[in-house]
C-alpha cells in the first residue's frame, strides 16, 4: 500500500487481520518505526518499533487463540477510532478496548487505548 494512496480504515483492518492472524511481520508492518502507544490521557506505554514488536511477540506468544472482534469503527480524517472486544481464549472472557489510531504518511504513528 502506498503512502500516497493510503486509506486510514483500510490500514486500521489490516493491522486488525494482522493481529488475528498473530502476524507479528505483518502486524509491526502497519505501524511507524518511532510509533508511540499511550494510555488515554495517560503515559505513553512504549515507543519506537523495537518496543512495540517486543511487546506484541510476548503478548502473542502468551496468548496464542487471542482474538480482538471489531465493534464498531469510525474514521475522521487520518484519525481512526475502533472499539473492539478482546478474547484471550475462545470462549473466554473478554473485555473492551477503544483504540485511537492517528495514520501519519500511510502507517499508524500513534495509538492512544482506553480500556474498559
Amino acid at each position: 500500500m502506498s503512502a500516497a494512496a493510503f486509506n486510514p480504515a483500510d490500514i486500521a483492518q489490516g493491522q486488525l487481520d494482522a493481529y488475528n492472524a498473530q502476524d507479528l511481520d505483518a502486524h509491526c508492518a502497519f505501524y511507524s518505526d518511532d510509533v508511540v502507544v499511550a494510555d488515554f490521557n495517560g503515559a505513553v506505554i512504549r515507543q519506537g518499533m523495537a518496543a512495540y514488536r517486543e511487546a506484541y511477540a510476548k503478548m502473542f506468544a502468551e496468548f496464542p487463540q487471542n482474538h480482538a472482534a471489531l465493534v464498531n469503527r469510525v474514521v475522521i480524517g487520518n484519525t481512526v477510532i475502533d472499539h473492539e472486544r478482546v478474547a484471550r481464549t475462545p470462549g473466554g472472557d473478554t473485555f473492551d478496548v477503544a483504540a485511537i489510531y492517528t495514520i501519519a504518511g500511510g502507517k499508524i504513528a500513534r495509538v492512544d487505548f482506553v480500556r474498559g
